[in-house]
């Protein structure tokens, strides 16, 4: 038998296209040779990415800002004053806020996609931002002439464009990245943000039909940036069974670095519905210490006692640099972690089977 494992979505940039971005915002780099440096980083990191032996692959998001801000990069319609999500360690990220409607994406991300079919062999997951996440562009003391239910309207239409593109395009699968869904229990313990967040969601996700959600994933972390979470002190236990609602086919969720994997686990088999493949984190990427593939068998051999093996799947507990300035992980740990993951899903592949 085989388990499917596929990565989160970002690698860390090279170190030269970090420092190529900050040489155009200080005027020492020309845009063509910051093109250039993407290319070379791409076609790097998917050459990588595919010698670690993942049967599927992203493109490292190489390209993208950010994994929340690429659809509004250049939007010239924003205030820089909007939402602030705090980190454990102090540091904090600081969304953007619209000025004015119509909202329209700048760009989609198949057009990521697109560039990374150029040198990939295998299967390319890609990975889009969740409506719910968008959705705090919007400023809470409204805009004039645009009202909260046109730009939700707008944002609907937009996120399931993202999502049906890159179905088009050839993506394996489409993976949205609801990572604000643990926070939403910080911010309002109520859990009436949470319900808001999983009912925009779901609102995108019913526009597909049944076999097209298949290929169509979510994504849940309490956060990973400069090796720090957002929510991690929020118990994950009251987060799974609303998210389990969702009508995704696919689960991709943080484990390696829960505290009580049992608990959680247990939590999941309650709330699992079938047409649901899980797949659990068994890769942690804030740790700096790589897992041996003996670590990582052992990990999927404890979520297989509690999920059925046709529902099993594995991969990275959150992306290793969502966003492009983040140094805080060596590419090398990166590859590194991924490599012990497939193959320590193949030794517990090769044991159950």
């Amino acid at each position: 038998m085989s388990i499917p494992t596929e990565p989160i979505g970002s690698v860390p940039r090279p170190p030269e296209l970090i420092e190529g971005m900050r040489g155009v915002a200080e005027g020492r780099v020309s845009g063509d040779e910051l093109d250039a440096l993407f290319e070379q980083a791409l076609e790097q990191t998917i050459g990588e990415l595919e010698a670690t032996g993942s049967p599927v692959i992203t493109d490292g998001e190489q390209l993208k800002p950010s994994f929340v801000t690429y659809p509004i990069h250049g939007l010239v319609t924003l205030s820089p004053n909007g939402v602030v999500i705090p980190f454990a360690d102090g540091h904090t990220r600081q969304l953007p806020s619209l000025t004015e409607g119509p909202f329209r994406y700048q760009t989609h991300a198949d057009s990521y996609l697109e560039k990374a079919q150029r040198y990939a062999t295998r299967p390319i997951k890609q990975a889009v931002i969740s409506a719910s996440a968008l959705s705090l562009l919007y400023p809470a003391d409204g805009i004039d002439n645009y009202s909260r239910e046109e730009f939700l309207a707008d944002l609907l239409n937009e996120a399931e464009s993202d999502i049906r593109r890159s179905l088009e395009r050839g993506a394996d699968s489409v993976q949205i990245d609801f990572t604000e869904a643990r926070l939403s229990l910080k911010l309002d313990p109520s859990g009436g943000l949470l319900r808001q967040f999983l009912d925009l969601n779901n609102a995108v996700i019913g526009r597909f039909t049944v076999e097209e959600r298949q290929r169509i994933g979510v994504h849940s972390c309490p956060g990973g940036d400069q090796d720090s979470t957002h929510s991690a002190d929020v118990d994950y236990g009251a987060l799974l069974p609303g998210l389990l609602e969702l009508d995704a086919g696919r689960f991709y969720l943080e484990l390696a670095s829960e505290p009580n994997r049992p608990a959680v686990l247990e939590t999941i088999r309650a709330h699992l519905r079938r047409g649901q493949r899980i797949f659990v984190g068994v890769t942690d990427p804030i740790d700096p210490t790589v897992e041996t593939p003996e670590e990582v068998r052992d990990r999927v051999l404890e979520a297989a006692e509690y999920i059925p093996l046709d529902q099993l799947g594995t991969t990275d507990d959150c992306g290793f640099a969502p966003f492009s300035d983040d140094t805080s992980t060596a590419r090398a740990t990166a590859f590194a972690k991924i490599r012990a993951r497939v193959e320590g899903t193949q030794l517990a592949a090769a044991q159950l089977g």
